[in-house]
C-alpha cells in the first residue's frame, strides 16, 4: 500500500504538467490543421500524394503509442489487444500489416507474439521529443510516397482530463480533406456531429498553393504524431494515477478485514486462555 500509495503521488504531481504539455501544443496542432485546409481548398490537391487514395489497399501501417512502465490499469494492453486483432483481421483478408511502437510495453508485447515492429522506440514515453516525431513522420510519408503502405492508423490515448482517458483511433493517411476542415475534432465519436467544416479559400499563395501545400504537409504529419506522443504521455500519467489511487483502497480494505480477522482470532485465543484459567481454579476448589 505505501509503494501504490507513493507511485499515485508521483503521477498527480507529474499529470498537471503533461497535461499542461499537451495543452500548449493544441493551439499550434489546429492552426496548422487551418492553414492547410486552406492551402488544400487553394490548390490541386490530386498532384500531392500524401492526399491521394491509393487505388487498391493492399498494406496498412499501425502506429500504436502506449507507455514503457506497466502499472496503469489497462493503458497498455487494451490498445495492445485491438491492434493485435485488426492486424489479424486485415491478414486474414490478405492484406500486409506493418506495426511501428512507441513504448517498451507493446514493443515486448509484440515481439513475445513473434511480430516485429518496424520501428519502435523506448525509454521516452514519459518524456517524448520531436525527434521520435520526426523519424516516425519521415518513415511514414517516404512508405506512403512509394505505396508501401496504402494506409496509415495512428491509435494512442488521449487525456481528456487528470481524471478520464479516452481511447483515440485516427487516419493519418492519406489526409482527408474532411480531417483538414475540423482543426479541433472532438475525439468523442457522440460529438463529432456537432463540429461544422471550416476553411477559407480567400487567400492568394505565392509561390504557388500547391508549393506551400509541399512544405506544409510533413509539418502537419510531424504534429500529429508529435501532439499524439504528448496526449499519450499525459494520459499514462492519469490512467497510473487512477490504477494505483484503487490499488491502494483495495490494500486499506485487505488491511481492515486482516485487522478484523486478527482481533477475531486474538479475542478467541484470550477467551480459550480465560476459560481455561477459570477451569483450573474450579478444579483446584473442587479438590481441596
Amino acid at each position: 500500500m505505501q509503494i501504490t500509495r507513493t507511485m499515485e503521488m508521483i503521477s498527480t504531481a507529474r499529470i498537471q504538467q503533461a497535461l499542461r504539455a499537451a495543452e500548449e501544443a493544441e493551439p499550434y496542432k489546429a492552426a496548422i490543421t487551418e492553414m492547410l485546409a486552406n492551402v488544400a481548398a487553394a490548390s490541386s490537391t490530386s498532384s500531392y500524394p500524401l492526399l491521394q487514395t491509393h487505388l487498391r489497399e493492399q498494406s496498412v501501417l499501425y502506429i500504436l503509442i502506449a507507455s514503457d512502465r506497466g502499472l496503469a490499469g489497462g493503458f497498455n494492453i487494451m490498445p495492445q489487444r485491438e491492434v493485435e486483432r485488426d492486424m489479424r483481421g486485415l491478414q486474414a483478408e490478405g492484406k500486409q500489416v506493418t506495426l511501428i511502437t512507441c513504448g517498451r510495453k507493446p514493443t515486448e508485447y509484440f515481439m513475445y507474439r513473434n511480430i516485429t515492429p518496424a520501428m519502435s522506440f523506448t525509454g521516452i514515453s514519459a518524456t517524448p521529443n520531436m525527434d521520435e516525431a520526426e523519424r516516425v513522420a519521415s518513415f511514414v510519408m517516404d512508405g506512403y510516397v512509394a505505396e508501401k503502405f496504402d494506409r496509415v492508423v495512428l491509435k494512442y490515448w488521449h487525456a481528456k482530463n487528470r481524471m478520464e482517458q479516452v481511447q483515440v483511433t485516427e487516419q493519418l493517411l492519406p489526409v482527408s480533406r474532411e480531417s483538414l476542415m475540423m482543426p479541433n475534432k472532438p475525439r468523442d465519436p457522440e460529438a463529432l456531429s456537432e463540429v461544422g467544416m471550416h476553411y477559407d479559400p480567400e487567400f492568394r499563395f505565392e509561390p504557388s498553393a500547391d508549393k506551400v501545400l509541399g512544405y506544409l504537409l510533413p509539418a502537419y504529419i510531424r504534429t500529429v504524431i508529435f501532439h499524439a506522443l504528448l496526449d499519450s504521455a499525459a494520459a499514462e500519467h492519469g490512467a497510473r494515477r487512477r490504477a494505483m489511487q484503487s490499488a491502494t483502497d483495495n490494500a486499506k480494505e485487505v488491511l481492515e478485514t486482516l485487522g478484523r480477522t486478527y482481533n477475531r482470532v486474538r479475542q478467541g485465543s484470550i477467551t480459550t486462555e480465560l476459560n481455561e484459567i477459570i477451569g483450573g481454579a474450579s478444579a483446584l476448589e473442587e479438590s481441596e
